[in-house]
């Protein structure tokens, strides 16, 4: 049975502010799954004197044929074939495994400028989730192609089904998955109003002078725009849908976590 949250270790532990902190599986999930982009950091070779960060799409999900334990979680990536990152983790390592790199992954969402009394006490509402886990590159092509479909999907859903399939042997060819194991995680959360020290509250002068509160942020999807070779007159209800719903959501989220208390 998997357990609810992620184990803490050296690697993922919070110390500064960890009662905004959280090792949950839901909530770390639910974080990387609503970015649109993560960002994937390695070390593209011992010998290179800095590390690489890449903007990737990806999603949490579990393969339906999977024969994985019930604890193991996989994030699936999209990239290019000839991308350094991908032929990385077809180098099989010193020890003789499979190969592989190990990853740190990050996702982030702000939902509202935090304006304070201070400068210092300014900050951002925002929920982040960091990742560790080792990327390997993803052959069963089964899974690749059930992973394909779900990046697809996480980008719009239900998008796959109304694309020109299956992909050519060239697409095919030329896109990859990259799996990783997850190995650790935390997630951050801020949502809440400002948090302003006592003795500044106090002061009158410093109260009636500076307007604090909250600026709602989050992502705004526009109208569909057709392209110049676009021969379907209508847009499809789940673009429509989709954009209508994640608008909503966005803006609700926002403006009510602008009125929370902050945590003590």
């Amino acid at each position: 049975m998997s357990t609810s949250s992620y184990e803490k270790t050296p690697a993922n532990t919070i110390h500064r502010k960890s009662n905004k902190g959280t090792y949950d599986r839901e909530t770390i999930h639910k974080i990387v799954n609503a970015c649109p982009i993560v960002h994937v950091a390695f070390i593209p070779d011992p010998y290179e004197p800095f590390p690489v960060v890449l903007p990737m799409i990806g999603v949490i999900a579990r393969y339906p044929e999977s024969t994985q334990d019930a604890d193991e979680d996989y994030l699936y990536l999209h990239g290019y074939t000839s991308a350094r990152f991908f032929k990385q983790t077809t180098k099989e390592s010193e020890d003789g495994d499979e190969g592989g790199l190990n990853v740190c992954v990050s996702a982030a969402l702000v939902d509202g400028l935090v304006l304070s009394l201070t400068p210092n006490s300014h900050s951002m509402n925002f929920r982040s989730a960091v990742l560790h886990g080792r990327a390997t590159l993803l052959k069963d092509e089964p899974e690749r192609l059930w992973a394909m479909q779900e990046i697809t999907n996480h980008v719009l859903p239900n998008r796959w089904s109304q694309t020109r399939l299956p992909p050519n042997t060239t697409e095919l060819t030329s896109t990859k998955i990259l799996k990783v194991l997850i190995s650790s995680a935390s997630a951050k959360i801020r949502a809440a109003e400002p948090g302003d020290e006592k003795y500044d509250l106090e002061r009158e002068d410093v109260v009636s002078s500076t307007w604090t509160g909250i600026v709602p942020m989050h992502t705004q999807y526009g109208e569909p725009v057709p392209s110049s070779y676009n021969r379907v007159k209508e847009v499809p209800s789940n673009i429509v849908e989709y954009v209508q719903r994640s608008n909503e959501e966005g803006k609700a989220y926002a403006e009510e976590v602008a009125t929370k208390s902050p945590p003590k």
